[in-house]
């Protein structure tokens, strides 16, 4: 039997891409037989991460983290973060010849240079090591996989995602949906620096403005656009009731590698406003009548009015779980099956 141990920085209560990607795909994976095992922050003590409470940092030893892994008894090893498990996964991974894959699922570089004043190029370097140590790195993207590719990152592999559509999809519309006027621009995800909300919440639109999510900068923002909907963070039937309420879907971000959130409100049958870059590019097709792309956000959010409901969902349609989880298992059987070199001082895994 495959058995896949998946170690993520990244997991619950935290709600993000990264959670809701490894989520479905496990989930996907299970019903495909094959055996999952999770080692997560919520397996060890943790502190909250500076400048971002919200999220918890793992403090664990190596040797916690190597008998956590050991423990599952792995075929295959995929590490989905860059963090302290994921590098303390990495460390016992080479250690023990135990071939491994990776996945990139946020921006890293941009992330940290956002929060902490370290020079983009050691990041860029870190990233760079980090990957190239496996034999597989996972990218959402085409965009993606050309960006990482100019960085000297190896050995890139697709896996793409994908959406419930049991979950989100359209429903009858309120006709004052939030008690407030339309149309609804709306966005969803962390309230953090790294989405760029301001470009969304400083446009002059017509109609109501709504915020679904938390995180550090909420209180903020808020006091800064008291009128501005800040709904805090919805989850299954009641987030998928509040995406089918919008009539635009506004994506302000430029440092996502893909955006869930994207599929979720196309899925909602509600048209998408974004920028030109990584992600909106991927998935926003031209002449696909979904959502609309431009430099200008306010352009953008205007056009997207214009756009059909129905030509939203129609693209949605295309991203199933069961495809992407497929992409996946492919790519760690893969990796699995190429044996890393040996390092000097390295031993072979102990036997289960």
């Amino acid at each position: 039997m495959t058995r896949i141990t998946i170690v993520s920085d990244a997991w619950y209560p935290q709600i993000n891409g990264v959670v809701r990607s490894i989520e479905n795909t496990n989930r996907e994976l299970t019903r495909m037989g094959v055996d999952v095992a999770m080692v997560t922050p919520q397996d060890f003590s943790s502190v909250p991460c500076p400048t971002y409470p919200e999220i918890r940092l793992s403090v664990a030893t190596y040797w916690q983290v190597a008998s956590a892994i050991k423990a599952s008894g792995p075929t295959a090893v995929h590490i989905a973060t860059e963090g302290p498990l994921g590098l303390m996964a990495r460390r016992w991974c080479l250690k023990n010849d135990m071939p491994f894959s990776t996945s990139y699922h946020t921006r890293f570089p941009e992330y940290v240079a956002a929060r902490f004043p370290i020079p983009l190029r050691w990041l860029n370097a870190f990233v760079r090591w980090f990957h190239n140590a496996g034999n597989g790195c996972m990218v959402a993207t085409g965009s993606l996989e050309r960006e990482l590719s100019k960085l000297g990152i190896k050995n890139l592999l697709r896996w793409s995602r994908g959406i419930d559509q049991t979950v989100f999809h359209p429903m009858d519309l309120d006709d004052r949906p939030f008690d407030l006027p339309r149309p609804i621009f709306m966005t969803v995800g962390r309230v953090a620096v790294e989405k760029n909300l301001p470009a969304f919440l400083d446009l002059d639109l017509p109609g109501s403005k709504v915020v679904v999510g938390d995180g550090p900068d909420r209180a903020e923002l808020q006091r800064k656009h008291p009128n501005v909907l800040f709904t805090g963070t919805k989850t299954g039937e009641e987030l998928a009731r509040a995406y089918a309420q919008a009539d635009v879907f506004v994506f302000p971000s430029k440092t996502d590698t893909f955006g869930n959130t994207i599929l979720e409100a196309l899925a909602s049958g509600v048209p998408v406003a974004a920028y030109p870059v990584m992600g909106p590019i991927d998935i926003i097709e031209e002449g696909s009548g979904a959502g609309a792309l431009n430099e200008d956000l306010r352009e953008a959010c205007l056009a997207a009015l214009a756009c059909r409901r129905e030509d939203a969902s129609r693209l949605a349609r295309r991203y199933t779980w069961e495809a992407a989880s497929q992409q996946f298992l492919v790519n760690v059987l893969k990796a699995q099956s190429e044996r890393p070199r040996r390092r000097p001082g390295t031993r072979p895994l102990p036997a289960a």
